[in-house]
């Protein structure tokens, strides 16, 4: 006599036989399955549940991270079909069988219908319901559906141009989703693209129009890599230019001229402050699209300092007076650094003012200003106002030129905490940055406390990380060998999985390298020192140098050496 999945569950020692009990009643009352219902409280793993589903009915389980689609398998399967059963196509074996990954084996259609309307005979293996979706996602691309579903709607509609489809992206043109459909709208097709962007934590996207093609990419810790999109999503590009326009309060006719905006909205549970530019270029409009958290916690625990980096800090940022800045190239994590700065020392008793272009995150308690020079409302102008607010503290975006350095100088002369960035490939550099710019060198060494460089490097995945092979073991450690203290026994590098999109990497940290302005090295800068005497000085006296950092966080396992070459040079 065959078990039911109860009493399967109950004899592996998956489930206490009471939580069967309750979830039976429970079942009375709703109808839903079983096996759902104990999920859905947590008292069983779906991949537990499905195994268990699979002895009970004699059907495979597989996951689908670690199986190998079949291409002809994919192309045998239109997406219309498998995104509304939520079913993925595995392989087609020579007697012409399909196999389909279901998560729910006693739903007969999707069967019926590959039966019926694509001549196949099929047998299923069970799998997770999210594995499913991000397999349809890899394999079909980011709104395959919707795509495929706008383009039928254009054919069957009179006029198929960009603002037909853009007026019918304002209708409600979907079946309930308790059925498993989705909005067939250019509204949905642009959100399906932010949400895969926030699924692989991205920080920009860039949509870019070719002679036959639309590629979008996302920027994933510091670097682009491509969406999986149906190559019919060309034809929408327009419409979908025109969507984003709309949200971000651009003008939807101009298309010749450069163009920026803002949207608020909120993509899955989190809320984002889009930041978009379009230019037009050779094909048409290319899109960049910056993402950024409304609510963000900034804290140093989490920028990879190490113990005397953070030190440093906390006492730099208590000063009472003098001007920090931080360097570094586009991207190199200057304005977080400053975030939390900021975070640290924002209080009820102290008046923070900070002039930015654009503002990025917002901080409550906080007096934040955008620059805006099409009226000539600069960095400079903001400065020679804001002094008569009484602030303690003010943070500067960057300092672009000299009427700007001359003034942030002259406010940390005045008794004022200043934070600021400059664009240097080193700390050292950053004073004759100043200097280049007609700052004199005493106003340097009486109003400097430090320059902070830093750069970002990827961190090793944690779910993929292994031991790398002997020889390139030997490699690294001959090449760490006095840079830090003490040799490592092993090294890591991330082999690539499904967590990490194949990369290795998940995540970045900071490589921090802090020149503190004291005694020697203020004679040296009064004295118009080289860069490198500056640096060669502030070593001797112990600094620390973006090399040093990124070599300790190898030795730590935290990133690689290619990795760190690859930031620094």
């Amino acid at each position: 006599m065959k078990l039911r999945i109860g009493e399967i569950l109950v004899q592996k020692g998956l489930v206490a036989s009471s939580d069967i009990q309750s979830a039976l009643e429970e079942q009375s009352k709703t109808g839903k399955p079983l096996g759902e219902i104990l999920v859905q409280r947590n008292l069983i793993s779906e991949k537990d549940l499905l195994l268990s589903l699979g002895e009970q009915l004699q059907i495979d389980y597989i996951d689908l991270k670690k199986t190998k689609i079949n291409s002809e398998a994919i192309e045998a399967v239109p997406v219309k079909l498998v995104t509304h059963y939520n079913i993925m196509p595995v392989e087609i074996n020579d007697g012409g069988v399909l196999t389909i990954a279901v998560n729910d084996p006693f739903n007969p259609w999707p069967l019926d219908d590959i039966q019926v309307n694509l001549g196949y005979s099929s047998r299923i293996v069970l799998a997770c319901r999210q594995d499913i979706r991000d397999a349809i996602r890899r394999h079909y691309g980011v709104g395959a559906d919707t795509v495929e579903r706008l383009l039928k709607l254009e054919e069957e509609s009179l006029s198929g141009d960009e603002t037909t489809l853009v007026d019918e992206s304002t209708e409600i043109l979907s079946e309930n989703e308790e059925h498993g459909a989705q909005d067939v709208t250019v509204v949905r097709l642009v959100e399906q693209i932010l949400q895969e962007a926030v699924r692989r934590n991205a920080t920009d996207i860039h949509i870019e129009r070719g002679r036959e093609s639309l590629a979008v990419r996302y920027r994933v810790d510091g670097l682009l890599a491509d969406a999986q999109l149906p190559e019919e999503i060309r034809y929408l590009a327009p419409a979908i230019c025109s969507r984003i326009k709309i949200m971000s309060g651009m003008d939807i006719v101009e298309k010749r001229l450069p163009q920026d905006g803002r949207s608020n909205m909120k993509i899955d549970s989190n809320e984002f402050d889009l930041r978009v530019s379009i230019l037009p270029s050779r094909h048409g409009e290319d899109i960049a699209i910056r993402l950024l958290p409304v609510k963000r916690l900034f804290r140093m625990e989490d920028q990879g300092m190490k113990p005397e980096h953070m030190e440093i800090f906390k006492k730099l940022i208590q000063a009472p007076h003098g001007i920090l800045f931080v360097t570094g190239p586009t991207g190199s994590g200057k304005s977080t650094t400053l975030y939390t700065m900021l975070s640290q020392i924002n209080s009820r008793n102290r008046k923070t003012i900070t002039v930015e272009d654009p503002i990025e995150y917002e901080i409550p308690g906080i007096t934040q200003i955008q620059a805006n020079t099409a009226i000539n409302f600069t960095f400079a102008r903001i400065l020679r106002n804001i002094l008569r607010h009484d602030p303690d503290v003010i943070m500067i975006g960057e300092v672009r030129d000299a009427e700007t350095a001359e003034i942030a100088i002259q406010t940390a002369l005045t008794g004022h905490l200043v934070f600021s960035t400059l664009h240097t490939n080193d700390a050292a550099t950053g004073v004759t940055r100043l200097i280049d710019m007609g700052i004199e060198p005493f106003l340097i060494s009486s109003s400097v406390l430090a320059f902070v460089a830093q750069r970002l490097v990827r961190l090793i995945c944690p779910k993929c990380k292994t031991e790398v092979e002997h020889d390139k073991f030997e490699y690294w450690k001959k090449r760490l060998e006095g840079k830090i203290k003490t040799p490592p026994q092993k090294l890591l590098v991330g082999k690539g999985c499904e967590a990490c999109n194949f990369t290795g990497y998940l995540g970045r940290t900071a490589l921090y390298e802090i020149l503190i302005i004291d005694e020697e090295i203020r004679k040296r800068i009064l004295n118009k020192a080289t860069v490198e005497e500056i640096k060669n000085t502030a070593i001797r006296q112990g600094m620390s140098t973006l090399w040093d950092d990124g070599c300790e966080k190898v030795a730590d396992g935290l990133t690689t050496y290619e990795e760190v070459i690859r930031v620094i040079g």
